[in-house]
C-alpha cells in the first residue's frame, strides 16, 4: 500500500464517509477509507435515529453505520484502521502519514471526519449520554414529549435548540454561566417570549442526576454564592458549541474562524484542487445524518469527474 498511488483515499466512516465510499466504490475507482479511532463517527452513540430515510420504525445508529459499511464493502472498498497524524496537499499526489508510520499517497483526498460536540466533561454527562444527556435537539427532541429539559448554553445555538425542543416538551429551561446571554438580540428575544421557555443564569452543571437507567435531574451550582439546587427533568441538552476535526489541514485548506474546512458554492471542492469535504467537518448549519449522506455523494461525484479529468 504505501509503494501504490491511489486514486481516492477516504478519511472518515461515517454516513459521509460511507456514502462516499459506496459511490466511488460503485464507479471502480478502489477507494481506501481510514477509519479513525471512532469507525461510524457520532452516530455510534446514538440510540435511536427515527428520522433517516427507509426505516420507519427507526434503527439505532451503530446498526445503520454497520450496514452503510458492509454496503460499501461490497463495491470493494478497502479499509485500513488507524488515524493519521500527518497530510501533505501542498502538492499532487497528496501525502498522508498514519500513527504507526505508513505513508499513503493519493490523487484525490476526501475529508469526512466529522466534528465533536463539545461536552462539560463530567462523569455523569458520559453515563447518561443517549439516555437523557444529548447535543442533539434535532435528532432527540422527539423523544421529550411532554418532559422537562434543561438547555445548557449561552449563545444562538442553545436558543435554537430550546426553540425547537417547545415543540415536544412541557417546559424548557436555558441555562449559563454568565450574567448575560451572548446569543443575538433577536434569538434571546424570541427565546424569551416563548412561554414554554424559562431562564437560568449565574449558574453552572454541578451533576446530572439518574436511577442508573436515564437522567431524572440535574444539581445546578450558582456561581456567585456556591449554593447547589436540585431541579427534576428528564433531559439535558448541550449547546455550548462543535468542534470540527479539520486541525491537519490547518494552514492548507481554507477554513473559517471556527475551523470548518470551507468549499466553494454548490460543492464540497476545497481550496486545493483535488481535495474535497464532506459532512459535519465542513457543515455547521445543519449537521444531520440525511444531510452528511448528500455531501458524501457529492464529494464522491467530483473527485470521479476531476479523476476524469486529468487522465
Amino acid at each position: 500500500m504505501e509503494n501504490e498511488i491511489r486514486d481516492v483515499v477516504i478519511i472518515g466512516t461515517g454516513p459521509a464517509g460511507y456514502t462516499a465510499a459506496i459511490y466511488t466504490g460503485r464507479a471502480n475507482l478502489k477507494p481506501l477509507v481510514i477509519d479513525g479511532h471512532q469507525p461510524g463517527g457520532q452516530l455510534m452513540i446514538t440510540t435511536d435515529i427515527e428520522n433517516f430515510p427507509g426505516f420507519p420504525e427507526g434503527i439505532p445508529g451503530p446498526e445503520l453505520m454497520a450496514k452503510m459499511r458492509e454496503q460499501a464493502a461490497r463495491f470493494g472498498v478497502e479499509f485500513v484502521s488507524g488515524s493519521v497524524t500527518d497530510a501533505d496537499v501542498s502538492r499532487s499526489p497528496f501525502s498522508l502519514t498514519m500513527e504507526d508510520g505508513r505513508e499513503i499517497v493519493t490523487r484525490t483526498l476526501i475529508i469526512a471526519t466529522g466534528a465533536n460536540a463539545k461536552w462539560l466533561g463530567i462523569e455523569s454527562e458520559n453515563r447518561y449520554r443517549g439516555r437523557g444527556v444529548s447535543a442533539c435537539a434535532t435528532c432527540d427532541g422527539f423523544f421529550f414529549r411532554n418532559c422537562r429539559v434543561f438547555v445548557v448554553g449561552g449563545g444562538d445555538t442553545a436558543m435554537e435548540e430550546a426553540l425547537y425542543l417547545t415543540k415536544f416538551a412541557s417546559e424548557v429551561v436555558l441555562i449559563h454561566r454568565r450574567e448575560e446571554f451572548r446569543a443575538s438580540k433577536i434569538m434571546s428575544l424570541r427565546a424569551r417570549k416563548n412561554p414554554k421557555i424559562k431562564t437560568m443564569l449565574n449558574v453552572v452543571v454541578d451533576e446530572i442526576l439518574g436511577d442508573g437507567m436515564k437522567v431524572t435531574g440535574i444539581r445546578l451550582k450558582n456561581v456567585k454564592t456556591d449554593e447547589l439546587t436540585e431541579h427534576e427533568c428528564e433531559g439535558v441538552f448541550m449547546a455550548i458549541g462543535h468542534e470540527p476535526n479539520a486541525a491537519l489541514f490547518r494552514g492548507q485548506l481554507d477554513m473559517d474562524d471556527y475551523g470548518y474546512i470551507l468549499t466553494k458554492g454548490h460543492s464540497t471542492e476545497t481550496s486545493v484542487n483535488g481535495v474535497y469535504a464532506c459532512g459535519d467537518v465542513q457543515d455547521f448549519i445543519y449537521r444531520q445524518a440525511v444531510t452528511a449522506v448528500g455531501t458524501g455523494c457529492m464529494a464522491a461525484v467530483e473527485a470521479e469527474r476531476f479523476l476524469e479529468s486529468i487522465r
